[in-house]
């Protein structure tokens, strides 16, 4: 049976390597590092006395130092267990906890093609490499070595050079037998139905090969030479290996490097990473020509706790700065936040490295700020907080970024640090003795306006509470839960369904969707058991089987809600990217208002048994960032999709 590469991918990255061989050896206390996935054992491939057989999780690989035995997962069972390889895929798959993929000819297809585009690309790459180094590479040669690129960083990270011509590269390609729908397909030339001849899309330009988790060749990004071209810096299109918001410039090598530094850093730039790692900061990412992106976010995780993102010390560097802490407080997780470092201005992290060397830029990340930090400084920079109006909005505004994070047990602990920096920045509050209003009765206990002050709980303050609240607004309206299923829940469903490709890429996310309507669930419920059976290859395969499930007659209902009220992103029509981000931004405001619904039944539980002004104050404050939401869905047309943009072929 032939296993899809991407299938063996998932397990192998699921499932780390030490885990595979840990049955059959036992691994040197001295030498082994776990906590950095670093092992060491006597090889059993040979006979030994002292550990030369070294793995690492990281690479997922094995090395003996003594025999040479080296190999992955798969290899080792194979080898030294006599397992077939559909047995230790079988072993791993089982160990990832990831069912064993059924043939599919259509997957075996797709397979097929990402192979032959990653062919091409690599026959590109090697192709720039040589143009490089030949006559017409001489200026490029120069911009490098005037960049203080040596010949090995430039050999190290594949850089070459795209000749200005509008078919070089695509004459080499057919020479070495890439045909014309895999050159197309790998975004190497500008084609369509408006361009009667297809040309190369990188002319003139330093080329960087962007490599994937495995070290392949997915894409490019081209540097322009001549100061005339339109764009600096192009990259790629995407394709069906390379999806920019999902992948970050030299990760797999940063990935490794971080074993030891503790971290990464996030730079702008190809050129930045190059120079970094040249200086011997070899832990730097980049994204690939755009903002830093969710998942992006969430790919630097996995490898560091506290990634450092790195900006320029201008204006605009200081505004990207805010934009990736906004895009991070939701996301935040106890061990995972971001630290930010702004460099000196006008300067980019390759100015620095090659005016002050190494020690300038680990200067700078050294006192990188803290998230926490950063949200502050943003909020009370250039403020004067003289009145009690203006210091109630600072808290306000506060408590509103801080209840956007999503974990439960994070957020308190913001929340925590948020009042004692409100204490420290305005100081204690002034007790009404020390104003000269109150005074004190027997026992030392405070009074007010000639009466005993009300304790925490007493039958007065209970009283006196629950009267607000029987004329507060806030027991009324949005609160309350939604009887049937929101529109957000329908285009999250009915978007899945007509664009089966994002099930296959967000599954975990649709299959623990929460959904109250009990029809919609059903509905939902019918294309996990379609997926139980096999994967539906396409959108009129998942309406045959609702049909057999006696489910379609729902999704026809709720598509049409849809097409009513013109959320075109979630239909059949729309361009899959348009539906991608739709889903995204729908699935990220389902998590907040469940998240919400969650803290307001805490709040409300902790009113009714301990009504005092804390309690109602948490309840006001939940409910108020519920309307913040709901103001913020309404803005973004369709409850969080995307509104207009619907495919050319509509």
């Amino acid at each position: 049976m032939r296993f899809p590469p991407s299938f063996l991918d998932d397990i192998r990255a699921r499932v780390p390597i030490s885990d595979v061989i840990a049955r059959r050896v036992s691994w040197d206390r001295r030498k082994t590092r776990s906590a950095k996935g670093d092992w060491w054992a006597c090889c059993p491939f040979h006979g030994e006395k002292s550990p030369s057989f070294h793995c690492e999780d990281d690479k997922g690989r094995y090395h003996c130092f003594g025999c040479a035995a080296s190999g992955d997962h798969f290899r080792f069972l194979t080898e030294l267990e006599g397992m077939s390889f559909p047995e230790a895929v079988e072993q791993v798959a089982g160990m990832a906890g990831v069912p064993m993929p059924e043939r599919d000819p259509q997957a075996e297809k797709r397979e097929e093609a990402r192979a032959t585009i990653l062919d091409a690309l690599a026959h590109a790459s090697a192709f720039f490499r040589e143009r490089l180094q030949e006559n017409e590479g001489a200026k490029a040669r120069a911009y490098l070595r005037d960049r203080g690129l040596t010949p090995q960083t430039q050999k190290r990270f594949g850089i070459g050079y795209a000749p200005d011509s509008r078919n070089r590269l695509k004459e080499f390609l057919a020479g070495k037998g890439v045909g014309k729908a895999e050159i197309e397909a790998a975004g190497l030339v500008v084609h369509g139905d408006d361009v009667p001849v297809s040309f190369d899309r990188f002319r003139d330009r330093i080329m960087f090969p962007i490599l994937d988790a495995s070290e392949r060749c997915v894409a490019f990004g081209g540097r322009a030479m001549s100061p005339e071209a339109r764009a600096k810096y192009l990259n790629s299109p995407e394709t069906d290996v390379f999806h920019k918001g999902t992948m970050l410039y030299n990760l797999a090598n940063a990935r490794r490097a971080a074993r030891n530094a503790g971290t990464l850093v996030v730079v702008e730039g190809y050129m930045d990473v190059i120079a970094l790692a040249q200086a011997g900061i070899e832990h730097g990412v980049a994204p690939l020509g755009t903002a830093l992106t969710e998942g992006q976010i969430e790919l630097l995780w996995r490898s560091a706790g506290e990634p450092i993102l790195c900006f320029d010390g201008d204006q605009a560097g200081l505004k990207a700065a805010h934009r990736a802490a906004d895009l991070a407080l939701p996301l935040l997780k106890p061990g995972r936040s971001l630290r930010f470092a702004l460099l000196p201005k006008d300067k980019d992290p390759d100015d620095l490295v090659r005016d002050g060397g190494r020690g300038a830029m680990e200067s700078v990340l050294s006192s990188a700020t803290p998230l926490a930090d950063l949200v502050w400084s943003r909020e009370t920079a250039g403020v004067v907080f003289d009145t009690p109006e203006r210091r109630a909005d600072l808290e306000h505004r506060m408590t509103l970024l801080m209840r956007q994070i999503g974990d439960e047990s994070v957020r308190r602990h913001y929340l925590d640090d948020l009042k004692s920096r409100l204490s420290a920045f305005f100081g204690a509050p002034v007790r009404s003795s020390q104003r000269g209003g109150g005074r004190r009765g027997e026992g030392g206990q405070e009074r007010y306006g000639g009466g005993q002050r009300q304790n925490r709980g007493a039958p007065g303050a209970r009283q006196a509470i629950s009267d607000r609240l029987a004329r507060s607004s806030l027991l009324r309206g949005g609160a309350q839960p939604q009887v049937g299923a929101s529109m957000r829940e329908i285009a999250i469903v009915v978007g899945f369904i007509n664009h089966p490709l994002l099930i296959e890429e967000a599954f975990d996310y649709f299959a623990d969707l929460e959904i109250d309507a009990a029809d919609l669930s059903r509905l939902r419920s019918s294309v996990l058991d379609l997926y139980a059976e096999r994967a539906p290859g396409d959108r009129d395969t998942i309406l045959d089987g609702l049909r057999r499930a006696g489910t379609v007659e729902i999704f026809e209902r709720y598509e049409a809600k849809a097409r009513l009220v013109r959320l075109w992103p979630v239909l059949p029509d729309a361009a899959p990217e348009d539906a991608r981000e739709a889903l995204r931004q729908a699935l990220h405001l389902q998590h907040r208002f469940r998240a919400l619904g969650r803290e307001l039944a805490q709040a409300e539980r902790r009113l009714g048994e301990e009504p005092d002004e804390a309690a109602y104050e948490h309840l006001r404050a939940v409910k108020a960032e519920i309307e913040r939401v709901e103001t913020v869905e309404a803005l973004i047309e369709g409850f969080g999709v995307l509104s207009g943009r619907v495919s050319k072929a509509m």
